[in-house]
């Protein structure tokens, strides 16, 4: 497999991880915060991270989320939080990040609602 064709396939595979994390999102209303940033562009690692850090931001925010179960293919199923578009945009107001690329992430979780 040549370069170009490597690069083509990254681009491919995360323009669909995006577009799949927003129709999720769209379909149902609510949506885990790692959702939520893989929604806005960001890779699953970085968006772990950025979940983990607005999920500190929380209680600051005043929002309570709905509870859920998370279901994986072969892994046990987990309790979850899920948030709605605006819920996720008052915590992302809050989060104030030190990285650039997470900067452009909270501000686009900021616009999305």
């Amino acid at each position: 497999m040549n370069a170009s064709t490597r690069t083509a396939r990254r681009t491919l595979r995360d323009r669909t991880r995006t577009h799949r994390a927003a129709a999720k999102i769209r379909r149902t209303g609510v949506g885990t915060l790692t959702t939520h940033c893989v929604a806005v562009g960001l890779p699953i690692r970085e968006a772990r991270s950025v979940a983990g850090s607005l999920r500190k931001n929380v209680e600051k925010a005043a929002v309570t989320g709905t509870p859920g179960i998370s279901y994986a293919k072969n892994i046990k199923a987990r309790h979850c939080t899920r948030y709605t578009v605006a819920e996720v945009a008052r915590i992302a107001v809050v989060y104030r990040p030190r990285k650039p690329q997470f900067k452009v992430a909270a501000a686009r979780l900021a616009l999305a609602a």
